[in-house]
């Protein structure tokens, strides 16, 4: 007998493969990947037998049939989502899992873009019209005029470049600028999802109310099952037309190596509008209103830390109330508090009535983190802060109900000393009243449509609950010099918030003093 009794059947040496896998679709490897469980066959002698017909077939049993969504967790997909508005791009993004990057308001000059436009008609669409094209005037002069006050204030250094000199006030000066544009604004991004976050995003946008989102939903679900945009197929057809390739190998290549591809057609057909997230929101929505009457708004910080030793049934229905609302969540959560065990569980099983079988709950349902923070911050600020994924938010509708910042960076021109303070104020307070009279429209869809019209220096209320570890990266990250100075005020009072309450763990913070004015020409 073997001295060991295994040597016979293990490998003469070490034999682990490692390899990148490039040019298999999507679907394809998804189901190349599952067989792992079920297969002893390699990647490469798994994809080498598998045609897209079968792994339809298997994910149409697996998937559909037996409920094995982590398998669309395995098929990655790139989309371009271009020309859409900055309001529909943040209820794009609004997924847990989700990887993906947006125009940046900092280096690039929006004046360009454009904006979106509802179904509006006659005298609203002119009324909507005039509103956006004087906020994007106001940027314009907003932007220019800093630029102006930044170049008196910070003389080029001798060992600086023009042009670095140059992009650099120009950035600092569409920080300024940003505070004015309108949620209408077009922008575009490019997002990486995994099928089955985009078969519940699809589903989720075309619960929306808004119809821009709704259209944009389908449009998700054509374009994974169109076929795909392929550069390569796009650089041989060139080469051919130029005669660089014959055409007959042009066609051989086409057909045999480089055939059309449909990136998720399976796993996306039956994404349609969630019933129970679209019920469940109308009745919050009424239960919240019923709740809380006509009860003032009361003021809050920019940040708020909340007690960390709540009930969890307090906390899951004021979670549960908290987006169709606009109070603070200290302020709701009183009244949910006092109300009773019996009419506050009568809410949370409100949330859960309408669920389905596959139906995930409610993200209001995600409790218990030690660390919540809410936070009355501008929407510029808000869609940064929006991009942190390991941690749980729950959104408020914007409104014109919490006002409007001034954008204030210690050691750069403020816009009184730029002269630029009365019009930043006229332009805010033109658009939030357009915005309410927008609001007032006998219109179906006025209520949606008229949150195209906030400018981003407009407050908006978001609660925030993670974990300790989360709560200082963000803390850490968003404090530092090179980043926006509107969520560098909301890290920095997150850092202050925790080390009030737990001073050994402030002590690990590297945080960077918001209130020390910064080398404004180094970014």
């Amino acid at each position: 007998m073997p001295d060991n009794e295994f040597d016979e059947l293990s490998s003469p040496e070490n034999s682990t493969d490692v390899y990148a896998i490039y040019g298999a679709e999507p679907e394809v490897l998804a189901y190349a990947m599952a067989k792992y469980s079920r297969s002893a066959l390699t990647m490469r002698e798994s994809l080498a037998e598998i045609s897209s017909q079968r792994a339809e077939q298997f994910l149409n049993t697996f998937y559909f049939q037996y409920g094995h969504r982590s398998i669309a967790d395995l098929a990655h997909i790139p989309f371009a989502i271009e020309r859409l508005s900055m309001l529909a791009a943040i209820a794009l993004v609004d997924e847990s899992r989700w990887d993906g990057q947006e125009r940046s308001t900092r280096y690039q000059d929006f004046r360009r873009s454009g904006w979106y436009t509802p179904k509006l008609q006659g005298e609203e669409r002119a009324r909507y019209t005039a509103s956006i094209e004087a906020l994007f005037k106001s940027y314009d002069e907003l932007s220019l005029g800093m630029f102006d006050a930044l170049a008196k204030a910070l003389p080029k250094p001798e060992e600086m470049r023009e042009d670095q000199y140059k992009r650099t006030l120009k950035a600092r000066a569409f920080d300024v600028a940003r505070y004015l544009l309108p949620l209408s604004t077009n922008t575009s991004l490019g997002q990486i999802v995994n099928a089955r976050t985009l078969e519940t995003q699809v589903s989720r946008l075309l619960s929306s109310r808004l119809a821009e989102v709704r259209e944009l939903g389908q449009k998700l679900r054509s374009a994974a099952s169109s076929p795909a945009w392929n550069v390569q197929r796009d650089r041989l057809e060139q080469m051919a037309g130029e005669g660089i390739v014959p055409q007959e190998a042009t066609t051989e290549i086409l057909k045999d190596l480089m055939p059309e591809v449909r990136v998720a057609p399976t796993l996306v057909k039956y994404a349609e509008p969630n019933q129970y997230q679209m019920e469940s929101r109308s009745e919050l929505r009424q239960a919240a209103k019923e709740l809380m009457g006509d009860q003032p708004i009361y003021g809050a910080p920019l940040v708020d830390l909340l007690d960390d030793d709540e009930d969890m049934e307090v906390e899951i229905a004021t979670s549960l109330l908290y987006p169709y609302c606009h109070y603070s969540y200290r302020q709701l959560r009183g009244t949910v508090g006092a109300i009773g065990e019996k009419r506050r569980n009568e809410i949370i099983h409100l949330a859960a009535r309408h669920r389905g079988k596959h139906d995930e709950l409610l993200r209001g349902f995600q409790s218990g983190d030690g660390f919540r923070f809410d936070i009355l911050m501008d929407i510029g600020g808000f869609r940064d802060m929006h991009r942190h994924r390991r941690c749980v938010q729950l959104i408020q509708d914007f409104t014109d109900l919490h006002g409007y910042e001034e954008p204030v960076c210690p050691g750069q021109p403020t816009l009184e000393e730029a002269g630029l303070a009365a019009a930043y104020k006229q332009s805010m307070d033109a658009a939030h009243l357009a915005y309410r009279d927008a609001l007032a429209s006998e219109s179906p869809d006025a209520q949606a449509n008229a949150a195209y019209l906030l400018p981003m220096g407009t407050r908006c209320r978001a609660m925030f609950k993670m974990d300790f570890a989360e709560s200082l990266y963000i803390a850490e990250l968003r404090s530092g010099i090179a980043g926006h100075y509107s969520y560098r005020r909301v890290a920095w009072e997150m850092y202050r918030a925790v080390a009030r309450r737990h001073p050994a763990l402030g002590e690990l913070f590297r945080i960077q003093d918001v209130n020390v004015p910064v080398d404004l020409l180094q970014r």
